[in-house]
């Protein structure tokens, strides 16, 4: 997909809505298309994160290795979810394993690359920050939902 088809996807996906047209076009100049097979793992915890992806087919497993239980998933990412956010903070390592659960294709976003455009531009900078910031938060408060779910509020225990 070119920069204008990549710039013309993320004018619709509501992490970029209302964004520029200019800074939709700095954003896709660091893209590319990418896949993956089942099974396949994306991103690796403790591993640097260079990348981020915008997920267009397929699904994803958040996961995290437990002492004696193995691979744990915490989410599941369909198509139009973000996939990564440490590529925007140092130390720029992944924080959980991500694994292909069906045959993905994804945007994959270059973060070195973002980060140059975004150090010289911090208008930009601030309004993806401020995006990815509201993302990361969404994702706190669904795991929080998750677990009261898992664990509830300790009234209901004798």
């Amino acid at each position: 997909m070119n920069p204008a088809g990549v710039a013309e996807l993320l004018a619709e996906h509501p992490l970029f809505r209302g964004l520029a047209p200019g800074d939709l076009a700095q954003v896709a100049g660091c893209s590319r298309n990418v896949r993956f097979t089942t099974g396949e793992t994306i991103l690796a915890e403790g591993q640097p994160a260079n990348y981020f992806y915008l997920l267009r087919h397929g699904r994803v497993t958040l996961e995290t290795a437990a002492p004696g239980r193995g691979a744990i998933v915490i989410e599941t990412l369909s198509p139009g979810d973000v996939l990564g956010w440490s590529w925007l903070l140092p130390p720029y390592r992944s924080h959980f394993d991500a694994r292909a659960v069906e045959p993905t294709v994804a945007l994959r976003f270059d973060g070195a690359c973002l980060r140059t455009k975004l150090a010289a531009d911090p208008r930009l900078g601030y309004e993806l920050l401020s995006r990815f910031a509201e993302l990361i938060v969404d994702r706190l408060q669904a795991t929080r939902v998750r677990l009261l779910d898992l664990y509830g509020d300790g009234h209901d225990r004798a």
